[in-house]
């Protein structure tokens, strides 16, 4: 069994290297959706920026690694091939590797790119200008065991996919990824 965990900034193509898995038949997982769920059951708008702070929250008070300890006792007996997205934090990654199998799959591209594709999606509480999109990543890549630290997470990536070309040669590069993963 092969188990993809995705980790990168913000409008990187982590959803769309997810969603090309999906079709390749893996079961996806994702660790915002765990967050989502807790979202819902605390009645808190799911925006990017609560979600962020409730994951810091989770982290403080039931370890750092919580949301992959969720993710890992979901997908521990499969028999199938699994994605796990929206990893945010190193804890996540050590967790994550005791399962057999995983190998963590970075996803990055140039901010401007990214910024042109978080405009392009149009999500509420996007930053409006790519000045304000920089100094929102600074803040979310504070290093801390309880906040995201997506450049920690790029930089223990087994793989690094920069996705700065199309959505055809991002799944080329998937594609020898799992090659090298099988």
């Amino acid at each position: 069994m092969i188990i993809i965990g995705l980790t990168g900034a913000n409008a990187s193509g982590k959803g769309e290297a997810a969603s090309y898995l999906q079709s390749k038949g893996f079961a996806y997982y994702s660790l915002s959706d765990i967050l989502r769920e807790e979202a819902g059951a605390r009645h808190i708008e799911p925006s990017r920026e609560n979600l962020i702070s409730l994951g810091n929250e989770l982290r403080k008070k039931t370890g750092a690694s919580i949301l992959a300890d969720l993710a890992a006792k979901k997908i521990r007996n499969k028999k199938k091939n699994c994605i796990i997205d929206s990893i945010r934090n190193p804890f996540e990654i050590r967790a994550l590797r005791k399962l057999n199998g995983f190998t963590l799959i970075g996803i990055d591209a140039p901010a401007e790119i990214r910024f042109k594709r978080l405009v392009a999606r149009n999500r509420p509480g996007d930053p409006g200008t790519l000045e304000e999109f920089i100094e929102k990543e600074k803040k979310e890549n504070i290093t801390s065991s309880t906040n995201q630290q997506l450049e920690n997470c790029l930089k223990a990536a087994d793989f690094l996919i920069i996705n700065d070309s199309t959505v055809e040669e991002l799944h080329k590069r998937i594609e020898e990824v799992i090659k090298k993963t099988a």
